[in-house]
């Protein structure tokens, strides 16, 4: 990672990766393309209005469907859906977490049942990797346990090491294969540890030693207060290497974002923007709207003023409304489209904060009111 800027009075910072699919600079958000697309937004418009730089990919969803077979004689995931910019593969573990009524850890691994026809399958440090191999990520993330909240502090403990181990296991499988396509892939260990600080500081400082091209910290945004979480983010990040990518999973909010850029992330992804937007929830410069509601009914302003996504010059508030309440599809493509766009502008414009030494103050005052209800 090429460090370009630190802010004076916080941890913020503006960078750029660099892989083979393109330059991401940072700090970036990446809309989550769980199975091979964005939900409800076409891809060329994910790249041309979002003007996002970078994608996600699930390798639990994509392994089951399409499968590999498919991904791997298209040529991997790029080529398979289009994209020609890097994409982030998540390994399956946050699907450990969320289907816990279907999965069993063991040491070996996960066995688990397939919610779309209740197969049985395993994954293991070393498939993982395998199967990101043939997905074709410019990242992949290490196979690891999220924990939930709250968690018992024995778990934890247990879990992280689990974690740690299957860790091991990744990069021993990661360095003794090859991508099977034509371009460099990156592996990112997860820092996991619940919310005890202990824990996180132990698996920051091995996560640290391993030395990866970057690194993520997992297991949080599942229901801990916010308070909690920017400590612990806030204490991984005074570990983790300088030099490297951090990446915030699953977060979150524009102020967690804004909040946690704050205390030194780069990465973030969530679903929040296109789950939100497709049950009329809006994200705008001057704060949230619910379009549903009935004050928007002959609202014909348009949905951000100011102009955060280039569907704000076409559709207005009373117009979008009138899709929801009619239940057209559109509805939901317009509002995720622009709360998509909305969150890439917010970490573009983070970014120019930093590298004009503006940040803090920007931060401070901006998140008051992104967080109001209008």
């Amino acid at each position: 990672m090429l460090l370009q800027k630190t802010d004076p009075e916080s941890r913020a910072r503006a960078g750029e990766i660099t892989t083979d699919h393109g330059v991401i600079p940072t700090p970036i958000f990446m809309p989550v393309g769980t199975v091979g697309t964005v939900k409800a937004v076409h891809l060329h418009d994910v790249r041309d209005d979002v003007k996002a730089k970078i994608i996600l990919g699930n390798t639990y969803h994509l392994y089951l469907r399409p499968g590999l077979e498919i991904l791997k004689s298209a040529g991997g995931l790029h080529r398979f859906n289009g994209w020609e910019r890097p994409i982030l593969t998540d390994s399956g573990g946050y699907q450990v977490y969320s289907l816990s009524g279907t999965r069993k850890v063991k040491e070996d691994g996960v066995v688990f049942q397939s919610h779309i026809d209740g197969s049985r399958h395993i994954f293991t440090p070393e498939n993982v990797m395998d199967i990101q191999r043939v997905i074709g990520g410019d990242i992949i993330m290490a196979f690891d346990e999220c924990t939930p909240f709250p968690c018992e502090y024995d778990y934890a403990k247990k879990s992280m090491e689990m974690t740690h181990r299957w860790l091991q296991r990744c990069i021993v499988r990661f360095r003794e294969t090859e991508p099977c396509y034509d371009y460099r892939q990156a592996l990112f260990p997860i820092v996991q540890g619940s919310v005890y600080a202990d824990l996180r500081r132990r698996s920051a400082e091995f996560v640290a030693s391993c030395e990866a091209d970057g690194n993520a910290i997992g297991g949080l945004s599942v229901g801990e207060p916010h308070e909690t979480m920017y400590e612990m983010t806030e204490l991984v990040c005074g570990i983790l290497p300088h030099d490297k990518p951090r990446y915030l999973m699953g977060v979150g909010t524009p102020a967690n974002i804004l909040e946690s850029i704050a205390l030194g992330v780069d990465m973030f992804d969530c679903v929040m923007p296109t789950r939100n937007g497709r049950n009329g929830m809006l994200f705008t410069k001057n704060g949230i709207i619910n379009i549903k509601n009935k004050k928007w009914e002959d609202d014909f302003s348009l949905i951000e003023e100011n102009g955060a996504s280039i569907v704000d010059e076409q559709y207005s508030k009373a117009y979008l409304r009138h899709l929801f309440v009619a239940q057209e599809m559109l509805g939901a493509m317009i509002a995720s489209q622009h709360n998509l766009a909305f969150y890439l502008w917010l970490v573009d414009e983070a970014r120019n904060k930093i590298m004009e030494g503006k940040f803090t103050s920007w931060k401070n005052r901006i998140v008051k009111v992104l967080s109001q209800r209008l």
